[in-house]
């Protein structure tokens, strides 16, 4: 999942190689924050934050096999909150 994640990122922002993602792992939810360069930041929220909530809406809807559940966080901004029940 965290490939695919990297892949949908990737393919946004200008500067590939400033895409990082790092992981926290609590229980069954995996919390992915995503950092990118300053110039690629308003390409990954969108306007209105469209394109990150479309993220989330492919994230919340893929099961994956491993069973756990993938939350999106855009550098030090939360975007979409905590993990929900």
């Amino acid at each position: 999942m965290i490939k695919v994640i990297e892949h949908i990122i990737k393919s946004l922002v200008e500067d590939e190689a400033s895409v990082k993602l790092t992981t926290h792992e609590e229980g069954e939810n995996v919390t992915v924050t995503v950092h990118v360069g300053e110039r690629d930041m308003g390409r990954v929220i969108g306007k209105s934050g469209a394109t990150v909530t479309a993220i989330r809406t492919i994230l919340k809807n893929c099961n994956s096999k491993d069973g756990k559940r993938y939350f999106i966080q855009i550098g030090d901004r939360k975007e979409g909150g905590s993990p929900r029940n």
